[in-house]
């Protein structure tokens, strides 16, 4: 789970076993070739991903007592159940830690439409089966379709959020109970009592101190909660606040073999990207423990969304979540006057086929808006970044003689700002999507296929008060 990376984090700043930094460094899982950002867009943007795998970080599987102790069950599984986007800024200001339902139906690149937790574990697979069928040995084939996995994840958080993801983090479910254990477990606070069979959570109302699988199926739990998943996810902040409130008391820190069995935890349990400095990541997150790191979940627009093939989703409006994200990390929302809303040709979409190249700096958008436009009736082209001369505005480009189809892709994308190119060959325009790319829909819209399971959608009810690291005590929650 990713609170298992804020305790490792919070662990290095306040110097354990420094002493042993190398063999830290040495002995952490990476990952390379993830296709990363480089913060330049003002702040590290810090992917950190909860998945319920049976292996440790080193692909070894776990001993049967180990096994035993999770409560998660024997079926073997690569779901990413936790994933949090960690903005922070490169100027010391406040960061923001920011989570996304593990059920929210997004556009998953090389996929379509899937719940988001499914983008690692689904492409894994696809990928996994096209390579051993082509004759690679399995070894090769699992290391290979699992980097295909964590690409296709990092790619769509960005295309749901608008944020380049510049370093990657993943930790199964035997470090959440190793960290959690070596602090001699950690304080939560429930509104009242509950007992659900699925996660084993059995626990009275108020404040309790829990470890091991009690801890995990305190953050586990989504069933018999009045927001769901929602409640779930404030669990997991909730208790990654109090976590790391833990892991920087004077009592842990005074105690070298505390120290050492947290070390020992993130050796085992935690994989970085390479091009990531485990002492810069731990800097990076120094500033939880004083309440600078604020959690928020991202806005939904149907808590109780239903696919046209009956599948129960999380409804999410990337319009809305790319708006709420850019005014939370203190970005302008674009004027709406800059992008007037054009009228509408009326042509044959099948008989337009539609390029799209990426100049936004946003890994995995062309694919998305690809991937939109085809449903809607234009014939997929070419999808791949900007090779051209950059752009600051969304364009759309056509021959002289295909006025109307540009102008009817503008609309699709959002923009009024059509060129002629007419080395294109007739029928075929070009999408260069730029920073100021914002999906054409209505904050709060559902997505195609999606309808509500009842008359209406479903608006997530009032989640409770902000949440920090900095309090004196865990906040009390469903």
């Amino acid at each position: 789970m990713a609170v298992a990376l804020f305790s490792a984090g919070a662990l290095l700043v306040t110097g354990v076993a420094w002493q042993s930094i190398d063999s830290l460094r040495s002995n952490l899982a990476t990952v390379s070739n993830l296709d990363l950002g480089d913060g330049a867009d003002g702040a590290v943007d810090i992917l950190l991903v909860g998945t319920d795998s049976r292996t440790d970080a080193h692909g070894n599987a776990l001993s049967q007592n180990e096994l035993d102790s999770l409560r998660a069950g024997d079926e073997v599984a690569n779901n990413t159940d936790t994933i949090i986007l960690i903005r922070v800024p490169n100027d010391g200001s406040s960061a923001s830690a920011i989570s996304i339902p593990r059920d929210a139906y997004v556009n998953v690149p090389g996929i379509g439409d899937s719940k988001i937790n499914a983008a690692y574990g689904a492409t894994k697979e696809e990928k996994r089966l096209e390579l051993v069928e082509s004759g690679v040995p399995d070894a090769e084939a699992d290391s290979e379709s699992t980097l295909a996995g964590r690409k296709a994840l990092i790619d769509s958080v960005a295309g749901l959020t608008g944020v380049t993801v510049d370093h990657y983090a993943e930790v199964g479910l035997l470090g959440f109970v190793l960290l959690t254990d070596a602090v001699g477990g950690v304080d939560v606070c429930l509104n009242a009592p509950v007992d659900e069979p699925l996660s084993g959570a059995r626990f009275a109302a108020g404040q309790q101190t829990l470890s091991g699988a009690d801890a995990l199926s305190f953050v586990r739990q989504r069933h018999d909660l009045p927001r769901g998943d929602l409640d779930r996810i404030v669990r997991q902040q909730v208790f990654m606040a109090s976590l790391v409130r833990k892991v920087l008391s004077a009592r842990t820190l005074s105690n070298p073999g505390t120290l050492g069995q947290l070390g020992s935890a993130v050796q085992r349990s935690v994989t970085i990207d390479d091009d990531w400095d485990v002492l810069d990541f731990a800097t990076k997150l120094q500033d939880v423990a004083g309440g600078a790191v604020t959690f928020d979940t991202i806005p939904v627009a149907d808590i109780n969304g239903v696919t046209d093939y009956g599948e129960s989703i999380v409804a999410v409006d990337p319009v809305e979540v790319q708006t709420w994200v850019r005014g939370l990390i203190g970005d302008a929302a674009p004027s709406e006057s800059v992008t007037p809303t054009p009228t509408v040709p009326d042509i044959d979409a099948s008989s337009v086929t539609v390029d799209v190249a990426n100049d936004s700096g946003v890994d995995g958008l062309a694919s998305s808006v690809s991937d939109t436009l085809s449903g809607e009736g234009f014939v997929p082209g070419e999808v791949g970044n900007n090779e051209g001369a950059s752009v600051d505005r969304t364009t759309v480009y056509a021959a002289s003689s295909d006025g109307d189809a540009a102008a009817a892709v503008a609309a699709r994308v959002g923009t009024d700002r059509t060129e002629t190119d007419d080395s294109l060959p007739s029928g075929t325009v070009r999408v260069v999507l730029a920073s100021d790319y914002s999906a054409p829909a209505a904050a709060g819209s559902l997505p195609a296929g999606v309808s509500p399971a009842g008359d209406t959608a479903t608006p997530a009810p009032a989640a409770a008060d902000p949440i920090d690291a900095g309090s004196t005590g865990p906040q009390c929650v469903n």
